[in-house]
């Protein structure tokens, strides 16, 4: 009989402490985060890395531009996982030209992307790149209404974002790149919700 009780306290036992690792176990599992690492020299093949790692269940989580150790210059993006597959779509804007970056990002608001980063990619030719990274969440988001600032006086650009701060804009962005002709340039980037 005692044999019995002790077995039975033993199986018991044993029973409890594999729910408990199990549930241990479940829960490291859901806590778990998964990244992916995208990186190409091209911008023109980003847009498509990013949409792919979308459909394959990951969102945007950070970008960079530089130069890496064996890749030279490139666009790194860091995705993450997100249980929402193919809810997101993705836009790349890369310009060395801002006046063409404010249209672009204007458009793209239109069509319900916002922005999500960006970053500066040197080019072949010696200047460098403006990249910003756009989403659209399928289930709909809000709507916002994009300007984008480029100077190469902070003094500059300090009244212009006092200006369109007044107007509601609010800054999200911003970089300072290398032009084509050797100049630099602060970008900010600033958006305000549509009514």
């Amino acid at each position: 009989m005692a044999e019995r009780a002790v077995s039975l306290w033993f199986t018991v036992t044993a029973l409890l402490l594999s729910v408990a690792i199990g549930s241990a176990t479940a829960q490291t599992a859901v806590g778990s985060v998964e990244h992916r690492v995208l990186a190409t020299s091209k911008t023109s093949t980003m847009e498509k890395e990013l949409n792919a790692a979308a459909q394959a269940g990951f969102r945007f989580s950070a970008v960079m531009g530089g130069e890496t150790a064996f890749g030279g210059n490139e666009v790194v993006v860091v995705m993450s996982n997100s249980p929402l597959r193919g809810r997101y779509a993705y836009r790349l804007l890369a310009t060395s030209r801002t006046s063409t970056m404010q249209r672009e990002l204007q458009q793209a608001a239109d069509a319900g992307y916002h922005y999500r980063g960006q970053t500066v990619f040197e080019t072949l030719l010696g200047g460098d790149e403006v990249v910003v990274i756009l989403e659209r969440d399928e289930a709909g988001s809000q709507s916002f209404d994009y300007k984008l600032f480029a100077t190469s006086k902070t003094a500059t650009l300090q009244k212009e974002l006092l200006e369109a701060g007044s107007a509601g804009y609010e800054v999200i962005g911003m970089t300072v790149s290398k032009t084509a002709i050797g100049g630099t340039e602060l970008v900010a980037i600033a958006r305000k919700a549509r009514p």
